[in-house]
This record gives C-alpha cells, structure tokens and sequence, in this order.
C-alpha cells in the first residue's frame, strides 16, 4: 500500500480553541478517513507552533484527535481559547521527531497552514521525497480582494504559488472541493496537472431536540462574520421588519459565527442598533449540540454570500431536514442542488419576500420541504475515495524530480 503522510499542522495550531472552523473540520475528516483507509501505512506529520517540522509520534497524534473531538462535541459552553499553561503538556507530546521519515509515498495537505512558506514547503518535500497531494478550499482573496484582509489577496497568491510550484516539482496533483474552486485553480496550474473534483462531506450533527424559543419562528445565518458572507443585506432587513411589523410578527434571526475583518459596520448593527434588540441574537462560539438545534428548530438558514469556495452551512442545514435560502452561486448549486430558494445576493426585496414565506410555512417553504427528500447528502467516505484514488494513481512512481 502506498506510503501516506498528512499534515495535521492547522489542528496542532488551533491547540487552545474549544470549537472549530470549516477548515478545522476538514483537516480532521481527513486524519479520521485516511486512517481508516490506510491504517499503519498513514503517518501524520506537522509544522509544530514552534517552528519545527517532522513526524508526530502516533500515539500522541492520536490522543490529541480523541480530544479536539471530545472538546469540539462538548454540550457545554467553553471558553473560546484555553489557557496556555493548560495546553503546554499536548504541545510537548506533539513535538516532531526526525524519526520514521522514509523516501517515497505521498504527502497530504488538507489545509493552507504554512503555504506563505515556499521555502519550508519545498524542505518539507525534499526531506520526504513524497508526491504532494493539496486540498485547495478557495481563490477568493484573489478574485475577490475587497472581501478579504489588506494582505489577504498577495497572501493567498503566494499560497497558489506555493501549490502550484510544489505540484509540479513532485508530480502531484490537486483536491478541489468544488468544479467552481478547480476552474478558479486551473490557470494556476501546468496543462495536465490532474485536478480531482471532491465534494467535502456533510458534518454530521448530533440528534438534538429543536432549541426552544419564544413561539415566533427563526432563522439561521452560519459563518464567519465578514463583508463575503452579506450579513448586512439581513440585518438591514430585519430592521426594516422590526420597523414596519408588529413585534411578535417579526421572526427572529440568530447569528453564529466568531467575528472575522473589516466588519465595523456589522458589528455597528449588532451592538448599536435598537430596532434589533430581541430580534437578533449573536452566538460567537456554538458547541456542535447547540449547532445541531438551532438548526433543527429553524425555518430555514440564510446564506446571502456575494462569494464561495464550498458551502458547509448549506449541507449542513438540508442533512438535517432545514430549508435554505442561498445567494445563486455555482458553488452552492453543486451543493444544494435543486433543492434551495437560490437569490441575488442584492435582490433585497427578494429575500423579504423568500423570508417571510417560510415564516409562514408559504407555498415557497413548502415546496422545498417536498424537495428535501431528493437531495444527495455528500459523505466523506466518498470525498476519502476520491483522495484515495489520487493516491493510488501515483502508485509505483514517486517524485519524478531530484529536490535539491
């Protein structure tokens, strides 16, 4: 079986957060499939916080999975970051070692950490002498800059830069988590380089009872909080409905996500404006179990992004039986499918009209419940197959250039 290495190195980084990010999730979906798949041929590797690269001990690595699990599934609410002096005995067992490194096999990156690197990444490579296999989740901060930090579109492009030389040094191949993500990667790219289309697999969340209210019906808005995902286009609604509805008339909207860049006006919205008060509640963190039923008790999430690479929010929602209204975008397509009310993410009256229809349980909230049924829920066996086929095509011939 071909030798397999992943990097764990965003989930050794995140040591003193209590939940997680989308990416978070996906580096940890592929720590748990591969070693399903490739058990003792898997080894896991990592850019430690201190700098240092190498092999965990496997023992460690294993524990320290067992409890982000725990701490991520956790029903109570924890502190956002533990304490430092409380996370410094995992950051010891999880120093690397130079042992175990064998040339040949594949190396697996399912998460940007380090790619700014060039240098360390070709290190990386050169030491393993490993085919490079990378999971690239977006180009956003490339195509879209104004939705992204000062730094984040050079940053991102050093990122591609990274993947793109690191692929073609060691004949290797890219992971996309949608058609839309791989056409955005593909210039990037030498002509051929293999580019293999994988849906991310739906979190499942924990049975939960649906979160008890106040009788009105709500609404879920799920992610970062930053200009990309359009959480003004809901909060200047909802002030309009505060405004020209009785208040035990306006649904409620909850707003999970941790603050991310260049929200002063949301965050304005939230903290200063009257006309949401009691209409709009703010969860920075949400345990998994509290995830699971705010969205089982929702008349549908709400995603009015401008951009996406993917779309967890939206399969997340329907696996759960929750209807959506999401901005018409390729990617969410291929997730929703037929399935979501699909809007402009400017078509304000739109999503009023689309809002308070499925407040209501109107013709358009019941028309997507009868869809519901029809919808394929993507797993991460079939994302892991996918990976695994990659992999398997390598097999035989490893990096087809000397590293210098």
């Amino acid at each position: 079986m071909t030798p397999v290495i992943l990097d764990i190195s965003r989930l050794i980084s995140r040591v003193r957060y209590s939940t997680p990010s989308g990416v978070d999730r996906v580096e940890m979906a592929y720590a748990r499939g591969l070693l399903a798949r490739y058990g003792d041929a898997l080894a896991f590797a990592a850019v430690h916080p201190t700098g240092l690269y190498g092999r965990l001990s496997r023992k460690a690595a294993l524990a320290y999975l067992d409890e982000l699990e725990r701490r991520w599934s956790s029903q109570e609410d924890s502190p956002r970051q533990l304490s430092l002096p409380a996370v410094l005995p995992q950051l010891a067992a999880l120093l690397p070692t130079r042992k175990g490194v064998r040339s040949g096999g594949v190396y697996v990156q399912a998460s940007p950490h380090h790619l700014t690197n060039a240098a360390k990444v070709h290190r990386i490579l050169a030491r393993e002498r490993a085919r490079f296999l990378c999971l690239v989740h977006d180009l956003i901060p490339i195509e879209f800059p104004e939705y992204a930090r000062p730094s984040g579109a050079a940053l991102h492009r050093r990122r591609m830069e990274t993947v793109a030389a690191a692929i073609a040094q060691t004949g290797g191949a890219a992971i996309v988590n949608s058609a839309a993500t791989g056409r955005s990667l593909q210039p990037w790219l030498k002509p051929g380089t293999p580019i293999h289309v994988a849906l991310l697999g739906t979190e499942a969340l924990p049975p939960a009872p649906p979160e008890p209210g106040d009788g009105r019906p709500y609404f879920v808005c799920l992610g970062t909080i930053e200009p990309r995902k359009n959480h003004l286009l809901l909060l200047h609604l909802w002030r309009h409905l505060a405004e020209t509805l009785p208040p035990e008339s306006v649904p409620r909207l909850v707003v999970v996500g941790r603050r991310g860049w260049e929200n002063e006006q949301i965050v304005d919205m939230l903290e200063r404006c009257p006309a949401l008060v009691g209409h709009v509640d703010e969860l920075g963190g949400c345990p998994d179990a509290r995830l699971s039923a705010l969205l089982r008790g929702a008349r549908a999430l709400l995603m009015p992004s401008f951009a996406e690479g993917y779309g967890m929010p939206v399969a997340e929602a329907l696996s759960v039986g929750t209807p959506v209204i999401c901005s018409d975008l390729p990617a969410l397509r291929e997730v929703g499918e037929d399935v979501p009310d699909y809007l402009d993410p400017l078509d304000g009256p739109g999503w009023k009209a689309a809002i308070l229809d499925h407040a209501a349980c109107g013709p358009l909230h019941k028309a997507q419940t009868a869809r519901l049924p029809t919808w394929h829920d993507p797993t991460w066996d079939e994302h892991i197959a996918i990976v695994a086929r990659a992999i398997e095509a390598f097999r035989g011939s490893y990096a087809r250039r000397p590293f210098s």
